[in-house]
C-alpha cells in the first residue's frame, strides 16, 4: 500500500538506506539459523551433507558431530536423498533515528552427494518509532497452501496492513550484534527477550510503563509472563511486584509466582507482606497452599451445597410428605421413599448419578424411590404421579443391575400403594 502519514513516508525512504548484509551476517545465517543435515543409514552410516563425506555412528543420538569438517549435524534416520529447511532469521539495527527489525527468510538445500545451496531472502522490515508507533514493510506471501512460510520472493518490500499474515512472525535466532535508538536504550533495554516478538517488546517498553519498570528492575521473567498475557490481570500483581523489586527478590518462574499469588489472593493472605509474596523455596509454598486451597474450596462447596439442601428441604417436605414411610419389599429387595434432599444427595454420591445434580427432588411429578439388598443400594427409581408408570430405574454410574427387571416388578406391583398416597 502507499504511505499515507508522515512516519510511513519516514519509513519507506528510511528503507531504501538500509545497507546490504556484510559477509560475516551471511555467515551467521548459514552456520547458526539452519542445522545441517546428518543422513543415517540403518547400518549406522552417517552422511555429512555439509562436506560429503561418510562415517560411522552406532548411537541412537539426534545430534553429533562430524569428524571429517567439525560441523554439527542434525541427524535424520531415513532413505531419502533431498533435505530442505527454512527458517527465519533477525537482525536488529536502526535507520533515521527509528528501530528496525529485519527479517529474513533462510533458505536451506541439500542432496546427497552434491554440495548443500543456501539462499538467504529479506521478506519483511518492522520498523518502531520512539514514540512506540509501528509499521511493516513486507513481500506478498502465498496464501491458499498449507505451508504458510511462502513468500512470493520477486515481489516488492512494500507497506502491508497489520494483520495476522505479518504480524505474528516469529524469529526465534537474532543476530548476536544489535543496534538500539536512544529511547529503547533510557527504557532499559540491552538485549533480546527470546520466546517474544521482539516487536511487541520493543513496543511495550517504549509505550507501557509496567514493562519498562519490570525491565529496568531485573525482572525478566516477570516481564516475559507480562507481554505473553498483553498484561491481562497484572492489576492484582503490581502492589506485590512493588514488594519483590523492594526486597530484591527475583522471581525466576513467573508463571508459577503468579499462580501462588492467586491461591494467597483466594485465601485472603497479605499480598503486601514480603513474608508470603517473597518465598525462599516457591515451589514447596506453591504447592502447600495449592493444598490448602483446595481444602478451602471443599470446604466453601460443603458450606455452599448445605445452604442449598436447606434452602430446598422445606419446599421438598410440603410437596411430598404424603409419600413418606412408604415402602415395600420382597423376599429380598426392600424399596422406600427419599424423604429428604439430603437423602438425594447421598443417594447421587453413592450411585454416581445425577437424582441430586440435576434437581430430583424439585420435579413435582416424580417420586424417588431407592432399592436396597441389606441396606445396600442397587438402583434408585424414578415413579411418574402422573401416569403411576415407572420412568427409569438406574444402578451405579447409570448402569442397569441383574435386579433391574426385579425392582421394576414390585414397584408396578405395589404402584396402589403410591395412588393411595395421592389419592389421600
Amino acid at each position: 500500500m502507499k504511505p499515507r502519514t508522515k512516519f510511513q513516508h519516514k519509513v519507506v525512504e528510511a528503507s531504501k538506506k538500509l545497507p546490504n548484509l556484510t559477509p560475516a551476517q551471511i555467515r551467521w545465517a548459514f552456520t547458526h539459523v539452519v542445522e545441517p543435515i546428518g543422513r543415517r543409514t540403518s547400518k549406522g552410516e552417517i552422511t555429512c551433507l555439509d562436506c560429503g563425506e561418510v562415517f560411522h555412528n552406532t548411537t541412537k543420538h539426534k545430534q553429533c558431530v562430524c569428524p571429517h569438517c567439525g560441523t554439527k549435524l542434525l541427524i535424520e534416520d531415513t532413505r531419502k536423498l533431498n533435505f530442505k529447511q527454512r527458517e527465519y532469521a533477525a537482525y536488529i539495527t536502526t535507520s533515521d533515528g527509528l528501530q528496525v527489525i529485519r527479517i529474513f527468510m533462510v533458505d536451506y538445500y541439500a542432496k546427497i552427494g552434491k554440495t548443500p545451496r543456501y539462499y538467504l531472502n529479506e521478506v519483511m522490515q518492522r520498523w518502531i518509532a520512539p514514540n512506540g508507533k509501528f509499521c511493516t514493510m513486507a513481500r506478498l506471501r502465498a496464501w491458499g497452501t498449507r505451508y504458510c512460510d511462502s513468500w512470493i520472493y520477486s515481489s516488492d518490500l512494500e507497506l502491508r496492513n497489520e494483520t495476522w499474515a505479518y504480524g505474528q512472525i516469529y524469529t526465534y535466532d537474532v543476530y548476536p550484534r544489535i543496534n538500539l535508538i536512544p529511547e529503547l536504550k533510557q527504557h532499559g533495554c540491552r538485549k533480546v527477550l527470546h520466546d517474544i516478538n521482539t516487536t511487541d517488546y520493543f513496543v511495550a517498553l517504549l509505550m507501557d510503563n509496567r514493562a519498562e519498570t519490570l525491565m529496568k528492575i531485573g525482572q525478566e521473567e516477570l516481564l516475559r509472563h507480562y507481554l505473553k498475557r498483553s498484561g491481562w490481570n497484572f492489576d492484582r500483581y503490581w502492589p506485590s511486584i512493588r514488594i519483590v523489586a523492594r526486597n530484591g527478590y527475583i522471581v525466576k518462574d513467573a508463571s508459577l509466582w503468579c499462580d501462588y499469588l492467586d491461591a494467597l489472593w483466594e485465601l485472603g493472605k497479605d499480598l503486601h507482606s514480603p513474608k508470603y509474596v517473597c518465598p525462599e523455596n516457591l515451589r514447596e509454598e506453591h504447592d502447600r497452599y495449592v493444598v490448602k486451597l483446595n481444602r478451602h474450596r471443599e470446604e466453601r462447596r460443603k458450606a455452599e451445597r448445605e445452604a442449598l439442601i436447606l434452602e430446598c428441604e422445606e419446599a421438598y417436605q410440603q410437596a411430598k410428605a404424603r409419600f413418606f414411610g412408604l415402602s415395600f419389599h420382597d423376599e429380598k429387595i426392600c424399596i422406600h421413599v427419599l424423604e429428604s434432599v439430603r437423602e438425594f444427595f447421598a443417594e447421587g454420591e453413592a450411585m454416581h448419578h445425577c437424582v441430586y445434580s440435576n434437581g430430583y427432588y424439585r420435579k413435582d411429578d416424580s417420586l424417588i424411590l431407592s432399592a436396597t439388598i441389606d441396606g445396600k443400594r442397587i438402583e434408585t427409581v424414578e415413579v411418574s404421579l402422573s401416569k403411576l408408570t415407572v420412568v427409569q430405574s438406574r444402578g451405579v454410574c447409570n448402569q442397569n443391575t441383574q435386579y433391574h427387571a426385579q425392582i421394576i416388578d414390585l414397584v408396578n406391583r405395589n404402584m396402589s400403594l403410591i395412588q393411595e398416597r395421592i389419592v389421600a
